[in-house]
């Protein structure tokens, strides 16, 4: 059984008896803090929020300590800059107390979670299976009678529109055909132009 767990910025592997050095906690020395875990494994994985919520993880402050100094020197090359500087970070080391679910076992939350589903699937079953197929049969023949008959109506209206369009065709062509026939066999007249004898 352990945990994931999460503090100041960076994540820790921990069990139950652990010692370890964090980034400096603001509680004081023999005080219990609460660590934030991100996954629980004992039987089972726990990593989404609703059973994250039920796992504590408790840890006691054991002293507050500073870390080994490291050494920081910058230096610019041929422009006489030289600087040297230390560190020493500040650490707190704590032991894990508490580490488990609180509210009951996974099993009992999957039982709880799963149970409303099982409800709410029942009352679709619990309906007669006769109840749920008469609504369906009354409901089909409309749909396959009615489609037929306006698809025939439209194609019959299609058909007698085309009709009527060709016919109004044919009488615009007729008509325009007769006035050129009757226009093509009239010459123009040729201008005769009169002659006067004067003395003959």
């Amino acid at each position: 059984m352990y945990a994931i767990v999460k503090t100041g910025g960076k994540q820790y592997r921990v069990e139950r008896g652990q010692r370890l050095l964090v980034e400096r906690l603001t509680a004081a020395e023999g005080e219990s803090v609460a660590l934030e875990p991100i996954l629980y494994r004992s039987e089972e994985a726990v990593f989404d929020k609703t059973g994250l919520a039920k796992v504590k993880v408790t840890a006691k402050v054991i002293a507050h300590e500073r870390g080994e100094k490291l050494r920081v020197f910058k230096f610019k090359p041929k422009r006489g800059y030289k600087r040297r500087t230390g560190h020493r970070q500040e650490l707190t080391r704590i032991e894990v107390t508490e580490l488990g679910i609180g509210a009951g076992s996974l099993k009992k939350a999957a039982k709880e979670t799963a149970a409303p589903a099982k409800a709410t699937a029942t009352p679709a079953a619990a309906k007669p299976a006769g109840e749920q197929a008469a609504p369906a049969k009354a409901s089909a023949p409309k749909p396959a009678a009615s489609k037929p008959a306006s698809a025939k109506a439209g194609t019959a209206k299609a058909g007698a529109a085309k009709a009527g369009a060709a016919k109004a065709a044919e009488g615009k062509a007729a008509s325009a055909a007769k006035p050129a026939a009757k226009k093509a066999p009239a010459k123009p007249k040729k201008a005769v132009s009169k002659e006067t004898d004067d003395g003959s």
